[in-house]
């Protein structure tokens, strides 16, 4: 089955504004990425491999904080064409480079966060905690599959602290949402967090602090993420066991100061050739 791509190959216009402040805040949210017939051509099939291929089945009082977070599956592109369409969209990776400012960026993973109807927090953390990588030129595109107002728990950032260093070392959990959450209000970085329209995405860095509140809304809250990183960048020896693992399961045989060119991590775009 395929689907018409819509907008997902077409250039999107980002401006210079856009750019400076995803350099000076770590994040910015993009208006009209996607168009409303984008979205409901393919949130049907994405929520249908979310549900296929969850592994989560425990109430939710009887998870833990990370579990209560939302419903994870990963690489839902490897099971279904249209979602290696929608993941591998010209126009979203495009975006990332122009961001980045490299010349081309390739796929890490891509996933699928629910956050269901009573789901708690997401707590602070960065992301690239968890990356074996030799650089800071990476950045998760942030897809909300329908109109997410704040009850529904959307994505909140700390502006600028993709600079800041303390707390690179906590994964998500328990003390990482009481240390930053401290840390960050102590060091005054700008909490930002808004609804999102349907249509609009946020791009942040691999070591920007983020979080989300719970889901206070009676329906789940529908994200895709995709994760790029730049297209050109080496694997770093893991400096912890979640990256080791990451390692064996998003860069199968990469090894230690190549780029990790696999079957998992294809480029997505690069200027003047496509992918």
């Amino acid at each position: 089955m395929t689907i018409p791509p819509h907008d997902l190959e077409l250039p999107y216009d980002l401006d210079a504004s856009a750019v400076r402040r995803f350099d000076e805040d770590g994040f910015v949210k993009l208006p009209g990425v996607l168009d409303a017939k984008t979205i409901a051509a393919y949130e049907p099939e994405i929520t249908s491999k979310v549900i296929e291929l969850n592994t989560q089945h425990l109430p939710l009082e009887e998870r833990d904080t990370y579990g209560k977070a939302f419903l994870q599956v990963t690489n839902l592109w490897r099971h279904s064409d249209p979602v290696r369409e929608f993941a591998f969209s010209q126009r979203l990776a495009r975006i990332a480079a122009e961001l980045l400012g490299v010349e081309g960026v390739r796929l890490y993973h891509d996933q699928a966060l629910y956050k269901e109807p009573g789901g708690g927090i997401t707590p602070w953390h960065a992301d690239q905690y968890y990356w074996p990588l030799a650089g800071d030129r990476t950045v998760t595109v942030w897809i909300p599959l329908q109109e997410t107002p704040a009850e529904m728990g959307p994505l909140s950032f700390a502006a600028g602290s993709h600079r800041f260093e303390y707390g690179r070392d906590l994964p998500i959990s328990e003390e990482s949402e009481r240390a930053l959450r401290q840390a960050l209000a102590e060091r005054d970085f700008p909490h930002v967090g808004t609804p999102y329209r349907l249509g609009e995405v946020s791009y942040h860095l691999g070591w920007t602090f983020h979080h989300a509140p719970p889901n206070r809304s009676s329906i789940p809250r529908r994200v895709m993420t995709v994760i790029y990183m730049d297209a050109d960048i080496t694997v770093a020896r893991p400096a912890n066991d979640h990256q080791a693992n990451d390692l064996r399961a998003w860069l199968p045989g990469a090894e230690v100061g190549a780029v990790p060119d696999t079957p998992l991590n294809p480029v997505l775009y690069r200027a003047g050739g496509g992918a």
